[in-house]
C-alpha cells in the first residue's frame, strides 16, 4: 500500500468498505459514451412531464433572490405540508430529497451496537446509512417480491433501533396493506423508530397518504419520509420531507445541517403542493404508461411484477445486464437491479407515450 492509500485505514470502519449507491445513468454520460443523439431516460423514476407551471413560475419569482440564503427553517414550505396533511409544523423536517431524511434518523440513532432490520430488495440506501455508522444491517427475506412482515417483526430485539420499510417499494413495485401495516407499527417495541419511506405514495390511487399520517397520533416512534421527486417533477432540486411526532422531528432537526434546501427548492415545492391539475397529469399519463408497458410484456412472454410506483419490474428470463448494454446502444436507458439481488431482472420507469413505445420497439429489436 502506498503512502496515498493509506488515507483509507483514517476512514472509520463502516467507510471503509462501503460501496457507494450508483445512481441510474445520466443521458449526458451515454452521449460521451456512443455519441447518440436522441436518447430517453427511463432509469430513475423520474416524472416525464417535469415540473407543473406553478413550481415553474415559483423558481422564476425567486430567481432574483439568489443572492441571499435561504429560510434555513422553510418555514412557508412546513406550514404548505402542515395545512395540506392538518399535522403541526414541529412535526415536519425538511430534507435534501427524502434520501437525506434517511440519513439524518441513521445519523441521530444509531450506534455500532445496535441493529437496523430491513426486507431483501428494499432500497438500497437503507443498508448504505446503516454501514456508515457502523450498525449492523439484519436484512428479512422478501415475500413474493415484497417486505414479509412478520419476517421483519420476528427479527427485532432489543438492538434494533431502527426498521425501514418502503411502501410502495423501490425497485420492485409491492404494495403492503394498510391494515397489516399498521399491525406491524404497533407491535413494535418503543425503543424501535419505524421508518416508512413513501417516496411513491401518490401514485397508489387511494387515501393511503391520508391513512398512514393519521397514525403519528398513535405511535411516536414513526417517522413517515416523502419527496418532491417523483410524482411532483422536481428530482433535480432535492427536495423531501419527514413527517414524525414533534419529539422525533426535533431530534432530526438537530442534526440536520442549515440551509440543507436552497431557495429554488423551497419555493417549487410549495407552489406544486397545490397544482392538483399536474399531479393528477402525472397520474394519469403514468396508469396509461403502465398499461402500455405491461402489455408489450405480455405480447413478449416476460412476466412482470405488479406496481404500485412510477415503474415496473421485468423479468427477462435470462441475465438482465446483456440487455441492458443493448438498449443502451439503441438511446434507452433503463435500470438494471443486481444489486437487489435481482440479476435477472430489469426496472423501467413509466414515461411518455412516445418514450414507453421508443423502449418498446428497441426491447423488441434487442429480444429477436
Amino acid at each position: 500500500m502506498n503512502n496515498a492509500d493509506k488515507i483509507y485505514n483514517l476512514a472509520v470502519s463502516g467507510v471503509q468498505k462501503l460501496v457507494p449507491y450508483t445512481p441510474g445513468k445520466p443521458i449526458e454520460e451515454l452521449e460521451r459514451e456512443l455519441g447518440l443523439t436522441h436518447i430517453i431516460k427511463l432509469a430513475s423514476n423520474e416524472n416525464p412531464l417535469g415540473p407543473g407551471k406553478k413550481a415553474l413560475a415559483a423558481i422564476q419569482a425567486t430567481l432574483k433572490d439568489l443572492a441571499l440564503y435561504p429560510d434555513g427553517n422553510g418555514f412557508n414550505l412546513k406550514r404548505a405540508l402542515a395545512d395540506k396533511y392538518a399535522v403541526e409544523m414541529s412535526q415536519i423536517t425538511l430534507g435534501n430529497g427524502s434520501n437525506e431524511i434517511l440519513e439524518l434518523v441513521a445519523r441521530a440513532f444509531l450506534t455500532p451496537k445496535l441493529e437496523v432490520v430491513f426486507s431483501q430488495h428494499a432500497f438500497a440506501v437503507y443498508p448504505i446509512v446503516t454501514q456508515a455508522v457502523g450498525a449492523t444491517a439484519v436484512v428479512a427475506p422478501a415475500l413474493n417480491y415484497g417486505h414479509d412482515l412478520d419476517a421483519m417483526l420476528q427479527r427485532v430485539t432489543d438492538k434494533t433501533r431502527l426498521v425501514f420499510i418502503a411502501n410502495p417499494n423501490n425497485p420492485t413495485g409491492t404494495l403492503l396493506n394498510h391494515a397489516d401495516l399498521e399491525t406491524f407499527i404497533g407491535a413494535l417495541p418503543d425503543t424501535c423508530i419505524c421508518v416508512l419511506d413513501e417516496a411513491y405514495c401518490e401514485f397508489v390511487g387511494d387515501s393511503s397518504a391520508d391513512t398512514s399520517i393519521a397514525w403519528l397520533n398513535l405511535y411516536p416512534n414513526l417517522l413517515i419520509t416523502r419527496t418532491f421527486s417523483k410524482a411532483y417533477g422536481l428530482a433535480g432540486l432535492r427536495i423531501g420531507y419527514g413527517l414524525s411526532s414533534p419529539q422525533l422531528a426535533d431530534i432530526l432537526n438537530r442534526v440536520r445541517q442549515p440551509f440543507n434546501n436552497n431557495m429554488l427548492a423551497l419555493a417549487a415545492a410549495e407552489a406544486a403542493l397545490s397544482d392538483t391539475e399536474h399531479l393528477q397529469n402525472t397520474l394519469a399519463i403514468n396508469t396509461q404508461g403502465m398499461q402500455l408497458i405491461t402489455e408489450g410484456f405480455k405480447k413478449l412472454g416476460l412476466e412482470w411484477i405488479p406496481s404500485a410506483g412510477n415503474f415496473v419490474l421485468v423479468d427477462m428470463k435470462q441475465p438482465a445486464l446483456p440487455i441492458y448494454e443493448a438498449l443502451l446502444r439503441k438511446g434507452v436507458i433503463v435500470r438494471p437491479v443486481g444489486v437487489y439481488q435481482l440479476p435477472n431482472h430489469l426496472r423501467i420507469t413509466i414515461g411518455t407515450q412516445a418514450e414507453n413505445q421508443l423502449f418498446l420497439n428497441a426491447l423488441i429489436d434487442v429480444l429477436a
